[in-house]
């Protein structure tokens, strides 16, 4: 049956269809009709229609029922008096303010109210104005002689011109009043202050979306004037650039970053105005600062592209200057003479300090420049000297003029680079392989240096240019390729080309495997793209090659933060494989440099890293175990790891975690509390523990480790689950307990009246018979575990006296020590009841005392979860008690906080 259909069949009135029908539409025309009585009233079908519809469509519009408009039979009588009184003073008050208004003059003198925008100050004066207007701006028809001599070709250049140099022409009205920019806020409070000037800072939007600047930049002024906001100084710099007064944007650009420094607005503001006023450099500086924030802001990158080809364009078209020399006579010292040269002519984006070792066990040129290791004949003078280039390569130039490798004559110390050769004695150069020919080490060295400059763009051509010679002169050195490789990568990361930035990282590790940079870089354009899974696995084999950088420890822990949040807890097992990284290449990548040590120092430091080694092999391989469920293997890889270094918080945990899958609850307890005592806040350590006492069914103490976890982070919800679980089983494992207790039976026998007197009398005077149940409990207690069983022989013979007697020997602050190991909620309800009816009326400052050291005890919170009304109805009391009493050492307001943490 269509939709559409207006009349409904009286057959289609029934149940079964109306259960049946699934057209909704329908179903609401259906109920559109019961409700409107024409087919007679049926409430029953009317409900079961309603109800279908329901379950179709819980949101259906024909579901709204409109509420029938109150009237005085729905108040009562004082309420209707209220209602009606209130309405006749609104009434009285609106017409006395409308009589205020009309005898008011229509143009207020009053200063310190705003104007309305775009009204005059006087209807005259306006009227007048509008005169004035209509006479200029009206044209008379212009006579037949005169369209002889009207100029077509003329009056449509102008009009073009006109448009040409506009690109959004701002709307300037003479003949409006001009908007005053100061206003008078000293009788505004500061919520009408607030108000006021958000309201202005609107009408400036209003009027910058009309392309009216000026009028934007005067309310945007009005609402700095009543208070200044960054968004208020942002939006005026904006309004100022518009109209191209970009000494006042740039004022107002600096103020923003006074108040927000990492305002990315501001910063992308200025760096308009830089690029105006020809500051080119800073301009790039506050883009780059932006692309930092916002890597895919098209903004930024568009005028960053714009700004970096003026910068090529003037530097080209500047001539090229002589490079200056400073020659400088020092000790005769090449390493010191080497390390300087070393310092300055590397760059920050260039090879690591290990990639710099390898180039020079080589023998080629590397990243940065190497030092002389001999003399030739001139060499006894020119050692004397070190010549630093200013703006170029002239350093590196002089030195490789001198010879690079030791001849077979000559035979150099270790670790000092110097031969024993004289020094009159020259040695040839050998021919190196591998080595990068003079041009591309050129163009290298001037990329690097563009880098450290912050000119990436730059940089990236140069490096680009050396892969492009290297590749077409068919050099054979994949190292020195993947360095190139693996620079370049570092200015696409810069300039935020992150998806480049993975190609060339990707082909440096093609070249040399397991580099450590490019591994890094890598990750870090990953994670900018957000694909954490890839990042989390790069960083995790970098740290394999190093595992003291600080900077991808940190940023495993915020990506495994977000593969949680994103994946659940089975985020492990969508991860790709991590590589592990083989031995030789963990030394290759970390071996330490040369050093005058004892060999004692380096065979200790050696022993210690092929330690971390192993240990971060281990550990890696138990992970990948873990992932794939074989727990018994990844428990012995583990127990490996500590036996190395027993002090890994993060081994203990993990071990405990493959032991609670294998049900040995008992070693997973232990291991978790070996964690807690590296780490007490760890609270990997305390869930897995809980889950440990859960499987031991010590449901108490798993409560309690649930709680800790969620003290100390609220949004494991995991944890949330699990201690509502265990609450349900802690209440029914107390039921059955208390239900399989044994009963006693009691013999009733009957017996004569004189001897029920003397019973009587035996109990109300116990002094020759049977001692009273308050002298067979100690009183007394020393310890805790006597102060327990006392309390526990009150409780059981419900002696409330002799319970208030124990609490008052207790001192307050020990009372959660004594109660350790003792607290239920039966014990909490016989304390309140010995508090409230025995010791609140002559000791109600002890009782205070008490309560407030009470709630400390351990698992307080999990016991006062499984009170019953009758005892919870108690606590109530004990406090209202409590409140009524006059104390010096507490008042109302104190027994009220105190209460919400029982109540």
């Amino acid at each position: 049956m269509s939709a559409s259909t207006h009349s409904v069949p009286a057959e289609h009135l029934d149940y079964s269809y109306i259960e049946k029908c699934s057209d909704i539409k329908y179903l609401e025309e259906i109920l559109r009709v019961l409700r409107s009585g024409k087919e007679g009233f049926y409430p029953h079908l009317t409900d079961f229609c309603e109800k279908c519809i329901e379950k179709l469509d819980p949101r259906s519009r024909a579901l709204r029922k409109e509420n029938s408009p109150a009237t005085a039979a729905n108040f009562s009588k004082d309420e209707w008096s209220q209602i009606t009184n209130d309405l006749k003073k609104w009434e009285r008050e609106i017409k006395v303010n409308e009589l205020e208004l009309k005898q008011r003059s229509i143009c207020s003198n009053d200063e310190n109210i705003p104007p309305v925008r775009g009204s005059s100050c006087s209807l005259q004066k306006a009227a007048q104005d509008g005169v004035k207007n209509s006479l200029k701006t009206s044209h008379l028809p212009r006579a037949y002689q005169d369209w002889d001599e009207f100029d077509v070709e003329k009056e449509c250049a102008k009009i073009d011109g006109g448009m040409a140099n506009k690109d959004s022409p701002a709307i300037i009205d003479d003949f409006l009043p001009k908007i005053k920019r100061d206003v008078d806020t000293t009788v505004l409070t500061e919520q009408e202050k607030v108000v006021l000037a958000n309201r202005e800072k609107d009408k400036g939007n209003e009027a910058f979306r009309a392309c009216d600047y000026e009028e934007a930049v005067a309310y945007y002024s009005r609402s700095l004037c009543i208070m200044v906001t960054a968004a208020a100084l942002n939006n005026r710099a904006q309004a100022e650039i518009k109209l191209h007064r970009w000494h006042d944007a740039l004022s107002d650009c600096e103020r923003v970053l006074q108040l927000e420094p990492h305002n990315t607005k501001a910063l992308l503001r200025r760096a308009t105005v830089n690029k105006q006023l020809g500051n080119l450099q800073v301009a790039s500086d506050d883009l780059s600062a932006v692309l930092r924030s916002e890597p895919h802001n098209m903004i930024a990158q568009r005028l960053l592209e714009e700004i970096s080809k003026k910068i090529n364009a003037d530097m080209q078209d500047k001539p090229s200057k002589g490079k200056k020399l400073l020659i400088q006579e020092v000790e005769e010292d090449d390493d010191k003479i080497s390390d300087e040269d070393d310092k300055k002519t590397s760059a920050d984006g260039g090879q690591s300090a290990g990639e710099d070792r390898q180039a020079a066990a080589r023998g080629g040129m590397g990243n940065a420049q190497k030092k002389p290791q001999g003399r030739g004949a001139r060499g006894g003078t020119a050692d004397k000297y070190k010549v630093k280039a200013e703006g170029g390569s002239a350093a590196a130039e002089s030195r490789k003029s001198l010879a690079n490798g030791s001849s077979s004559n000559s035979t150099t110390q270790p670790g000092s680079g110097r031969p024993d050769s004289p020094v009159g004695k020259r040695t040839e150069p050998p021919s190196v392989a591998g080595a990068l020919p003079p041009p591309l080490a050129q163009l290298k060295n001037e990329g690097n240096q563009l880098f450290k400059n912050g000119q990436f763009g730059d940089a990236l051509e140069k490096y680009t240019h050396a892969i492009t010679g290297f590749t077409e002169a068919g050099i054979d050195s994949p190292e020195d390729l993947s360095i190139l490789y693996s620079n370049r990568a570092a200015c696409y990361l810069k300039d935020g080309n992150s998806s480049d930035c993975i190609t060339d990282c990707t082909r440096a590790l093609e070249l040399q495997p397991f580099s450590l940079k490019p591994l890094l870089r890598r990750a870090m354009a990953y994670e900018s793209l957000e694909r954490y899974r890839k990042a989390y696995v790069d960083y995790k084999t970098a740290l394999q090659i190093d595992s003291s950088i600080l900077a991808a420890h940190d940023s495993v822990n915020r990506i495994t933060r977000l593969l949680m949040e994103q994946d659940g807890p089975d985020w492990r097992q969508k991860l790709p494989e991590i590589p592990v990284v083989p031995l030789s290449a963990r030394q290759h990548c970390t071996e330490p440099p040369p050093s005058t040590h004892s060999h004692t120092e380096k065979d200790t430091k050696e022993a210690a890293r092929r330690t971390e080694a192993r240990f971060t092999s281990l550990k890696t391989e138990g992970n990948e175990l873990v992932k794939k469920g074989q727990y018994h293997e990844a428990v012995e890889k583990y127990s490996e790891c500590l036996k190395l270094k027993s002090d890994e918080c993060a081994i203990y945990t993990n071990r405990a975690l493959c032991l609670i899958k294998l049900e040995r609850f008992a070693e997973a307890k232990q291991d978790c509390d070996s964690a807690l005592k590296l780490e007490p806040s760890n609270k990997k350590a305390f869930y897995r523990r809980a889950l440990a006492y859960k499987g031991l069914k010590d449901y108490v103490a798993c409560s309690s480790d649930l709680q800790e976890v969620l003290r100390l982070d609220a949004s494991v919800q995991e944890a949330e689950r699990e201690l509502a679980e265990v609450t349900a089983l802690l209440k029914q494992q107390q039921a059955t307990e208390s239900s399989s207790q044994p009963r006693r039976n009691i013999t009733i026998t009957e017996v004569e009246k004189e001897e029920e007197e003397e019973g009587e009398a035996a109990v109300s005077n116990p002094e020759g018979g049977q001692k009273s149940t308050s002298q067979s409990i100690n009183l007394q207690p020393s310890n805790a575990y006597e102060f327990g069983q006392a309390l526990n022989a009150a409780r059981s013979h419900n002696d409330t006296a002799a319970g208030a007697q124990l609490l008052r020997c207790v001192p307050p602050d020990s009372l959660p020590q004594y109660l350790k190991t003792q607290l239920d909620a039966h014990t909490l309800g016989f304390i309140m009841q010995a508090l409230d009816t025995h010791l609140l009326t002559p000791e109600p400052d002890l009782v205070y005392q008490l309560l407030s050291h009470l709630h400390t005890t351990e698992r307080f919170s999990v016991v006062l979860m499984l009170l019953d009304s009758d005892e919870r109805k108690q606590m109530t009391q004990l406090f209202e008690h409590l409140g009524s009493v006059d104390s010096e050492l507490f008042s109302q307001n104190d027994v009220k906080n105190l209460a919400n943490k029982y109540i």
